[in-house]
């Protein structure tokens, strides 16, 4: 990973925190890691603003299921 911003870090924490609330979903350590290493995974690709990670995060991980290690993966969400 390049060296990130502290304002791209705020960018990736912002946008794990709307998938929480889209979900309304309680703090879920092991969610949240997962997570963010896909907020990681999206900067690295490229995108760079909260809404279109956070759109992302949502549309690509459906609920808390979605994040557990044997869920399916982004690939195979449609």
């Amino acid at each position: 990973m390049e060296k990130v911003s502290q304002q791209d870090r705020l960018i990736m924490s912002t946008a794990v925190r709307e998938w929480y609330r889209h979900y309304n979903v309680a703090w879920d350590d092991q969610a949240s890691s997962f997570l963010c290493d896909a907020a990681i995974e999206l900067y690295n690709d490229g995108c760079r603003s909260v809404q279109e990670m956070a759109t992302v995060l949502i549309g690509a991980y459906v609920g808390l299921a979605a994040t557990r290690v044997n869920a399916p993966s982004s690939d195979s969400v449609h």
